[in-house]
């Protein structure tokens, strides 16, 4: 019996390009060969401690790394301690992050996680998914970044809008809700692994498997993705 081929999925179904063939019994080969390619994947906000850690990842949203470390560069030494984000004028922080985007609900948010760090955390940054997640604006993909590098607690797989489409053109999941999907990679990836397989996914995603025109023809992985036939041939 031939194999059957990706198709595209109507308009009605699901959040998805495709209807990608469940491909997970190939994980194992696939990180191999990412985490050769991609041998130094990690963050590249930039941050010192747990509070800006926290700043920077929830105003990395809809952004890019580099413009978010040049709005932090001074961020930073306005605002030392969680005390400083929630005395702030709403306004004036506004300001100070305005070219992030979506600045006024970021602003809102940095402003409340701080006073709720303060009030329920003795103004220190939680260690825990639990209480990460009590904080304004910050989800799990937030909570678990914060975790595995300000902690070195590893809960999960940050998953950001790379992981998803790459996770889902890979096969790995047919999900796209992102808690879903972050189960789905975590049923196939080691522990110890999970930490580096977000950063890794997110390094192809912007290097490899771009959104609008992947680059499949010199993909590492090209050969165990069922999507690559479908790139390929458009």
């Amino acid at each position: 019996m031939p194999e059957e081929k990706p198709h595209k999925l109507a308009s009605s179904g699901p959040v998805q390009e495709y209807d990608i063939p469940d491909n997970r019994h190939n994980f194992d080969r696939i990180w191999a060969l990412l985490k050769e390619e991609y041998p130094d994947a990690k963050p590249s906000l930039n941050y010192s401690n747990p509070l800006e850690l926290l700043v920077a990842t929830v105003l990395s949203a809809q952004s890019t790394d580099v413009q978010i470390n040049k709005v932090t560069e001074s961020l930073f030494k306005k605002y030392r301690t969680a005390w400083d984000y929630a005395k702030a004028d709403i306004r004036e922080l506004e300001a100070d992050i305005y070219s992030t985007g979506f600045y006024k609900s970021k602003a809102k948010n940095i402003k409340a996680a701080a006073q709720l760090i303060i009030e329920r955390y003795g103004g220190e940054v939680p260690q825990t998914m639990e209480e990460l997640v009590t904080l304004p604006g910050v989800g799990r993909k937030t909570a678990n970044i914060v975790l595995a590098r300000a902690f070195g607690v590893i809960e999960g797989i940050a998953v950001d809008t790379h992981v998803k489409r790459v996770s889902g053109r890979l096969g790995l999941t047919r999900h796209s809700d992102p808690v879903k999907i972050e189960n789905d990679l975590i049923s196939l990836a080691r522990k110890e692994d999970l930490d580096s397989v977000s950063m890794t996914l997110i390094y192809h995603g912007r290097k490899v498997c771009q959104a609008r025109k992947p680059r499949c023809q010199v993909c590492v992985v090209k050969e165990l993705c069922p999507s690559s036939t479908i790139f390929i041939g458009e």
